[in-house]
Formats: C-alpha cells, structure tokens, sequence
C-alpha cells in the first residue's frame, strides 16, 4: 500500500508474516489463509471466522463464521451472537480487520520502507 502526503513523497508500508520483505502480495496472502480474522463493518457489527480468500477489490471470504453485534436491550450480555458459516464481507462495507497471530508475527507484520 502506498501513501502520498502533501510533500509529494511516499511511503510504502509493506507487510509480512515472516520478516521477509520480498515476498510478492500473493505470497503474503497465502501466509493468512485459515487464520482465524475478526473484521469489523460500517453498521457496528463484528464478524469472526477462518480467512479463506480476498480478490481484486478487497472483498474478503470467511469461513465458519460468527456474527456479534451490539444490542441496546437490557440483558445481561450486551453482545449477541450468531453462527454464519461462509460469508462475503465487501471491501466498501469493512472498517478494520484483525488476524489472530503470536506476539512475534504480530511485531513482524507492519515493516515501514520509505
């Protein structure tokens, strides 16, 4: 991913699972498949399952998954869930998504080159 500030410089902020910043993007992508990944949407709602797949746009594909949502009745959990299975998050609808890796992966992903 790039990002262009005012200045007219960039900055590349490239990620790996494994400290190797020469892997290709499908390559990283390859790293993530089956990893548990909590993505979050637009309307507040969470979804947690197995990674399976992303295309071009960014859509991204979980599997056996769990929807939590925020419910504004009184109850003694102030979340409610429910089991998905496989579904399609569109890249227009997410707002963060998180993958669930060690301590090491984690200080590994994010490498900033300028």
């Amino acid at each position: 991913m790039e990002q262009v500030d005012a200045g007219g410089s960039t900055t590349t902020v490239a990620a790996s699972t494994s400290g190797e910043s020469g892997l290709d993007p499908i390559a990283r992508v390859r790293k993530l498949l089956f990893r548990q990944m909590l993505v979050g949407i637009k309307d507040g709602r969470f979804f947690l399952g197995s990674f399976h797949c992303i295309d071009k746009q960014g859509n991204i594909i979980l599997q056996d998954t769990v929807e939590y949502r925020s419910i504004r009745r009184s109850s003694p959990s102030p979340t409610e869930q429910r089991c998905l299975g496989m579904i399609l998050i569109p890249a227009s609808c997410r707002t963060s998504c998180h993958v669930d890796c060690s301590i090491e992966e984690q200080l590994s992903l994010i490498q900033l080159k300028e």
